[in-house]
């Protein structure tokens, strides 16, 4: 097998794994959510049920590239990591300063409470996990 053909470097093992089953429910959570708000009552939040799709696909994203691997993977992560963090940051704090601009929760407002909190501390465990990953791939080199 030529440095070419190296298969990727895993991102999911030991606490890895778990990232991938949080962000595994929180794909199923959002998406269906988001999928039924649009198909049965879009005009009453447009906002709120488009970002809600939003978070579904940036947490799919998030999801493929743990499973991936590889450094690109992990790259890609870490920046979807950083945006999905700034979302939940921005549409929480908007949530709470102007609530009228969301007559129904989006899986970000009050950074995610409806969701345990779990909007906002998924990315920043995410974000720590794949830095470790980068610093145990150079330490294996």
């Amino acid at each position: 097998m030529t440095a070419l053909e190296e298969k990727p470097a895993r991102l999911i093992s030991g606490p890895g794994m778990l990232l991938v089953w949080f962000y595994g429910v929180m794909v199923v959570g959002a998406v269906s959510r988001s999928v039924y708000q649009i198909a049965t009552e879009f005009d009453r939040a447009p906002l709120a049920y488009a970002l809600s799709a939003l978070a579904g696909v940036v947490y799919g994203f998030i999801t493929y590239t743990l499973v991936r691997g590889g450094e690109t993977a992990r790259r890609a992560a870490l920046v979807c990591c950083a945006a999905e963090l700034a979302g939940v940051l921005v549409v929480g704090t908007w949530t709470l300063i102007e609530p009228s601009a969301f007559p129904d929760a989006t899986v970000w407002s009050d950074y995610g409470m409806g969701y345990v909190f779990i909007p906002v501390l998924l990315p920043l465990s995410a974000m720590y996990w794949l830095r470790k990953a980068r610093l145990r791939a150079d330490v294996t080199r």
